[in-house]
């Protein structure tokens, strides 16, 4: 499944947070690993506190020194300086995709500072969302991953849109080589967590909310379930959850409870109506887990 990860290093100490977990997998997953530098064209002076790489030569030798003494020795790197200098860090490294071919993204996610700051309008959210390559976002904080990233549990929310469960076989396919589990889990608001129009439809209409999110619930159950026993045939250890709430604290309460070792969401398929995805459930959950979060961006 993945076979070539790219772990994108701006210089600072920050971004690197994102190596333990992209060495991991490597080793775990016998996958190549690359780590790639884009010089900024007008660059700030620092970078999270720290001075930015601003010539090639630098940026070289930099990521030179970052493999040969931040991974361990049985995962070996690759190495790779975009030299002409862009505006548009981003877009660099999604085109450095199509060029690199990797199978996977790894970064930093720079901090718990709230989801907008986490996602929207940083680098992270706009390689997701300009690119079509899966991103996994790791918190700064996050303690070594150690065995658990994959041979644990991985936890894998759904709801009833087909299109998320685009998730489901990369998770499966992650948790075979250690033998991990899968817990897959929905979660359906109450009208208290609802938001938007839909609140304002429960605050006229509570009794009739009420009984649309029972409905709703129930065919969440029956969806996920199916799912599971689309996994049957396999070794799998597949488990089901299903709670009432917040979507994101609930996912996050659930990673906590079962003691996940990563979490996987497809993002972004339809929002509209679909009461699990609205308001970002994916960087809510990214920016309130210290869990790795694997987003698998859908692409109509």
């Amino acid at each position: 499944m993945f076979r070539h990860i790219l772990v994108p290093l701006d210089g600072s100490r920050l971004a690197e947070a994102a190596l333990p977990v992209a060495a991991t997998l490597a080793s775990k997953l016998g996958a190549s690993l690359t780590l790639v530098h884009v010089i900024e064209r007008d660059a700030p002076e620092q970078v999270h506190h720290e001075r930015h790489l601003t010539t090639v030569t630098e940026a070289i030798a930099y990521l030179e020194r970052v493999a040969r003494e931040s991974l361990p020795g049985e995962v070996k790197a690759q190495t790779h300086v975009h030299t002409a200098a862009v505006t548009d860090v981003a877009r660099s490294i999604v085109a450095h995709t199509h060029e690199l071919e990797p199978d996977l993204i790894v970064m930093c996610t720079h901090g718990r500072a709230g989801p907008r700051d986490i996602l929207f309008g940083s680098i992270a959210q706009q390689v997701i969302a300009l690119g079509a390559t899966p991103v996994l976002l790791v918190q700064p904080e996050a303690p070594s991953p150690g065995k658990d990233l994959l041979c644990s549990t991985i936890l894998v929310p759904l709801d009833t849109d087909p299109e998320h469960a685009r998730a489901l076989p990369i998770a499966a396919e992650l948790a075979r080589p250690c033998g991990a589990s899968l817990l897959l889990m929905t979660v359906v608001p109450t009208a208290e967590t609802l938001a938007g129009q839909q609140a304002a439809t429960a605050r006229l209409l509570p009794g009739a909310m009420r009984a649309a999110l029972d409905l709703d619930q129930a065919a969440a159950e029956t969806y996920v379930q199916e799912q599971a026993k689309s996994l049957a045939p396999s070794t799998l250890e597949v488990t089901v959850e299903s709670a009432r709430g917040d979507p994101a604290t609930e996912i996050v309460r659930a990673a906590e409870r079962a003691r996940v070792g990563l979490i996987v969401m497809a993002v972004h398929g339809t929002l509209g109506t679909q009461a699990f995805w609205a308001r970002s459930v994916p960087p809510k959950v990214s920016s309130r887990s210290s869990v790795p979060v694997l987003l698998v961006p859908i692409r109509r």
